[in-house]
Parts: structure tokens; C-alpha cells; sequence
């Protein structure tokens, strides 16, 4: 897996992975559960996964709706 992008919005990560889902990529968000444990203040990021042969695709997909990755 690689990672598209580190973000503590958790808005703009559904509304990223719904955008990855209507493109046929399936993605992960990882640190979900660190990141409510440490009480939901917002100091770690939670990464977007997705797998090594989308990666390339998933990063045109959110370029095209003018989301940066960074990755």
C-alpha cells in the first residue's frame, strides 16, 4: 500500500475516499483509531491508503478535483 495523504480532517477524508470509490479505487485510512484514542484533538494525522497499482490513478483522481497529495 501507499500513501496519498496525511490529514487530521476527517471530513475531507470520506469525502476523498468516496471520491477514490466512484473512480474504482478502493482506499484505507489508517491511524483512524490512534487518532480518536488521543482524544479527537487532532494531533495525528490519519494517512489515505491505497494499493501500490492505484496509486498512480488515485493521485490523477484527486489532482482532477483539485486536491493536492503531497506524496
Amino acid at each position: 500500500m501507499k500513501e496519498l495523504l496525511r490529514t487530521t480532517d476527517p471530513v475531507r477524508l470520506s469525502w476523498l475516499t468516496a471520491l477514490l470509490a466512484d473512480a474504482g479505487i478502493a482506499a484505507v485510512v489508517l491511524d483512524q483509531h490512534t487518532s480518536i484514542l488521543e482524544g479527537s484533538i487532532g494531533a495525528i494525522p490519519r494517512r489515505l491508503m491505497v494499493d501500490d497499482d492505484d496509486h498512480a490513478q488515485a493521485r490523477r483522481v484527486l489532482h482532477e478535483a483539485g486536491e493536492e497529495t503531497g506524496a
